[in-house]
C-alpha cells in the first residue's frame, strides 16, 4: 500500500514503485528518484514526487560468473566486502558510501577505470520501472536501445530497481600517495604529464595541487612497480604499499569546475598552478580502457579531466582554450549543461529513447534528457 507524506514514496519493492511511478503520472507530477543521493541535483516541489528505493539495498555475488546483482539502495562498501572473499573487485567510486545505482548510470569513473573502463560499461543487465508503470528487464537482448541509454545516460529513462555488473579479478592492489615540493608545482606537473603518455593502462593516478603541498595519488590493479618509481623518483615521501582492494580508500575531490583535456600543453601548466595556490585542484589521468566503446558515456578521448574544488576568478577562462568544451555527468552539478556530458550525436540518440519509453517526460528533474534530444 502506497502512503503519501509530502509526495514522497519510501519503496522497499518493486511494486511500491510501480505504484508510485503510476501515482506519479495520474496526478501529472514529475517523479524524482532517491536511492543513496549520489547523482540527485533537484529538491522537492508542488510537482514532483520523490520515490526513494534506500532500502533496497540488497547485494548478491555470483563468483562463477563474477557478476553482482544489486538494489538500487546498495552502496558500493556493500559490494566491495561481499565481492573480496572472492578475490573479486567492482569498478567501485572514490568512497564506499557513494551509490552504486546513481554512480554507474552516470558513467562511473573509479580507480579501476583506466584498466576496466567506466562502470557504466560493465554493466550486463537491469531491470526498471518505466513511465508506463511496467517492470521491464533491459540487456543487450531486450530493450537494446534503452540498455545503451542507461550505460552514462542518467536517471531519466526509469527507475532502476535492480543492477547487474561484471565484476573483475582484483584481491590486492598497490595504492597511496606521493608529495612533492610544492615550490616544484609546475615542474611536478610537467613530469606528471610526460609519465602518463606511457604509463600502463594497469596504473590509475592523480595529481593533486593545493597551496601546501603537491600530492599523487597511486593504485595500481597489477604489479607496476617499475613503471610508478619512475614517477616518484623525486617525491620527498610516499605512502606506497600493496593491500586488499577494500582498503584503498584514494578519495575525491568536489568539482566546482570541471574541464576535459584532450592534452595538457606546456601553456595549460600556469593556470593550474596558480589556481592550486587557491584552492585544490585535481588532474587526473583518463586513457587506457576508458577510450574503449561503449554507452553514451562521451569525451572518451579525454587524456586529462581538471577539478577545481572552489570558483577561482579566471581559472576557467584561462583553461579554455585547452579543454573539449565536454563535462562528465558524474562530475556535473549544474543541470543546464547536461548535453555537455554527451557528443551531439549520442544527446540526439538518447532524445529518441526518451522519447520511446517517456513521452510525457514524466522523468524530468536533475539532469533531463529533452524528448527531442537537443538542449
Amino acid at each position: 500500500m502506497i502512503q503519501l507524506a509530502d509526495y514522497v514514496v519510501e519503496a522497499r519493492h518493486a511494486s511500491e514503485v510501480i505504484g508510485a511511478v503510476r501515482t506519479a503520472a495520474e496526478r501529472g507530477l514529475a517523479l524524482n528518484v532517491w536511492a543513496t543521493g549520489h547523482g540527485s541535483h533537484e529538491t522537492l516541489g508542488d510537482d514532483v514526487l520523490r520515490v526513494t528505493t534506500t532500502e533496497m539495498n540488497e547485494v548478491h555475488i555470483d563468483p562463477a560468473r563474477r557478476v553482482a546483482r544489486v538494489g538500487p539502495g546498495a552502496r558500493w562498501g556493500q559490494v566491495i566486502a561481499a565481492a573480496a572473499p572472492y578475490g573479486l573487485a567492482p569498478l567501485a567510486g572514490s568512497h564506499p558510501d557513494v551509490g552504486v545505482t546513481g554512480y554507474t548510470l552516470g558513467g562511473g569513473l573509479g580507480w579501476l577505470s583506466r584498466r576496466y573502463g567506466f562502470a557504466a560499461d560493465s554493466v550486463l543487465r537491469a531491470e526498471l520501472v518505466t513511465a508506463d508503470g511496467r517492470l521491464i528487464t533491459v540487456s543487450p537482448d531486450e530493450h537494446e536501445d534503452l540498455f545503451w541509454a542507461i550505460r552514462g545516460g542518467g536517471g531519466g529513462f526509469g527507475v532502476v530497481t535492480a543492477l547487474e555488473f561484471q565484476l573483475h579479478p582484483v584481491a590486492q592492489v598497490t595504492a597511496g600517495t606521493a608529495t612533492f615540493p610544492v615550490e616544484r608545482a609546475a615542474e611536478t606537473l610537467a613530469a606528471y604529464r610526460d609519465w602518463c603518455a606511457s604509463a600502463p593502462d594497469e596504473v590509475s593516478t592523480a595529481l593533486v595541487l593545493t597551496p601546501q603541498a603537491v600530492t599523487v595519488k597511486v593504485m595500481c590493479a597489477a604489479p607496476a612497480e617499475r613503471a610508478v618509481r619512475q614517477l616518484l623518483a623525486s617525491s620527498i615521501t610516499d605512502t606506497l604499499t600493496t593491500m586488499p582492494f577494500g582498503r584503498a580508500a584514494m578519495g575525491g575531490t568536489a568539482a566546482q569546475h570541471l574541464d576535459l583535456l584532450p592534452e595538457l600543453p606546456d601553456a595549460a601548466i600556469p593556470a593550474l598552478v596558480q589556481a592550486g595556490r587557491q584552492a585544490t585542484v585535481e588532474v587526473r589521468h583518463w586513457g587506457g580502457a576508458l577510450a574503449l566503446p561503449g554507452g553514451p558515456v562521451s569525451h572518451r578521448d579525454t587524456r586529462f579531466s581538471v577539478i577545481v574544488n572552489a570558483q577561482v576568478p579566471g581559472v576557467a577562462e584561462a583553461l579554455a582554450p585547452f579543454a573539449n568544451g565536454g563535462a562528465f555527468l558524474n562530475f556535473l552539478s549544474d543541470t543546464s549543461r547536461t548535453a555537455t556530458a554527451y557528443t551531439s550525436g549520442d544527446f540526439r540518440r538518447l532524445g529518441e529513447v526518451k522519447r520511446a519509453y517517456d513521452p510525457a517526460d514524466l522523468f524530468r528533474t536533475g539532469h533531463r534528457i529533452p524528448l527531442r534530444g537537443t538542449p
